[in-house]
């Protein structure tokens, strides 16, 4: 198996992964981007596992861990994408963008309500 049709899959993929990532607005999407990266890694592991003809399968084995931690990865982001969806009511990258309670950021004292109308 040649070595250059794998990278180049994985270089694509890997770009494609970026792009989404830089692009997109929505939290989700985001994260699928995330995942095409991983995978795009995953394959690359593989490929070279193979292609050095290695004993141990290291790449292999190390791919399993990608996996594991990209699903982890992808449920504690869910979870908070849907914390997030259900106290703000929108799932876009630029409406979150401060991590404290939107009531009380919103809410001004008195004193800073006298200065900014002035």
């Amino acid at each position: 198996m040649h070595l250059v049709y794998p990278a180049v899959l994985a270089v694509l993929l890997f770009s494609v992964g970026v792009y989404g990532v830089l692009a997109r607005r929505n939290v989700v999407l985001v994260l699928m981007s995330v995942e095409l990266m991983l995978n795009a890694v995953n394959l690359n592991l593989v490929a070279f596992d193979v292609w050095l003809r290695d004993t141990l399968h290291a790449g292999q084995a190390l791919t399993l861990f990608t996996i594991t931690i990209a699903a982890a990865e992808i449920g504690l982001g869910l979870a908070i994408v849907l914390l997030v969806y259900r106290t703000r009511r929108t799932a876009a990258v630029d409406g979150v963008t401060a991590l404290g309670d939107r009531h009380e950021a919103d809410e001004l004292s008195d004193g800073e309500k006298e200065r900014a109308a002035a």
